[in-house]
């Protein structure tokens, strides 16, 4: 498959997109990033419960070597008062192929294996999408939008084919989320082109309930909003998911190629952030 043909290149060095008093951009300057890390710090560590890990966490920060390769996505709420790197309430780490190439992989690649699905895919571009997180009060639709009017133009710019990276449940015990993970493990498998699987050392089943044992209403319901969002607009599951006790997490692998994302919101994604550039 040729790589898609975006219609055209959003800048990146203006604001990505805008809803009422929320504005995303890409990180300007070492004060955002290391404002963005503690946003992270508060939202994984304070309110989460992540395990600090050699330097990670240090100065109230979650930070890691990746963070100084990674575009870094934030939303500000301009009604706060403050400079900017004080009113950052929401963040997404960005990690393009040929930056990951140049750093020793994606993040992701210790939890699950890339390397074949990329070289299936050769001829397309690949984004890594991570390290998500939106401060408590701030986790509604509107912000969830805004962030996706900026990864939408990241991705027209770039001409990025397929985004991929971990999705997370909360609690690091696959038992507890035997419904949701049976759930996906059915129904929102990647194809086989498409597939990646849990690294061999990590790997954990995710069939923990028999298929006609399976409470679909309940099921849904326990999916994370994240995990949600990605299905909602085209997104595939990766074989297996990895237990990460730093974090606290169960994760699993989202596949998303650009081609299978309906029309109405590259549509809607698209005018919304042109309007926001304007």
């Amino acid at each position: 498959m040729p790589a898609l043909d975006f219609a055209s290149k959003p800048r990146l060095d203006v604001p990505l997109g805008r809803l009422g008093s929320l504005e995303v951009r890409l990180a300007r300057n070492p004060a955002e990033i290391a404002a963005a890390q503690e946003v992270r710090y508060r939202v994984f560590y304070d309110e989460l419960g992540a395990r600090q890990d050699g330097f990670d966490g240090i100065e109230g920060r979650d930070a890691d070597r990746f963070d100084d390769v990674c575009d870094h996505l934030l939303v500000f709420d301009s009604s706060l008062p403050g400079p900017d790197h004080r009113r950052i309430v929401g963040t997404y780490r960005l990690l393009r192929q040929e930056v990951a190439a140049d750093a020793g992989g994606f993040y992701s690649q210790d939890e699950f294996d890339l390397t074949k699905l990329m070289a299936r895919h050769s001829e397309l571009r690949f984004v890594e999408l991570g390290r998500s997180c939106v401060l408590p009060e701030y986790r509604a639709k509107r912000t969830i939008e805004v962030l996706w009017q900026g990864i939408w133009s990241y991705v027209s710019h770039h001409r990025i084919d397929v985004m991929t990276g971990c999705a997370s449940f909360q609690g690091a015990d696959p038992a507890i989320h035997a419904q949701s993970l049976s759930f996906l493990g059915y129904n929102c498998r990647a194809e086989p082109e498409w597939d990646a699987r849990a690294v061999p050392e990590r790997y954990h089943r995710m069939d923990l309930v028999a298929q006609d044992a399976l409470d679909l209403r309940s099921a849904l319901y326990a999916l994370p909003p994240l995990i949600k969002g990605y299905l909602r607009i085209g997104a595939r599951i990766g074989d297996g998911c990895v237990v990460d006790h730093q974090f606290d997490t169960v994760d699993v692998l989202i596949v998303l190629p650009v081609k299978a994302i309906d029309a109405r919101y590259i549509n809607y994604y698209t005018c919304e952030a042109a309007r926001a550039a304007a």
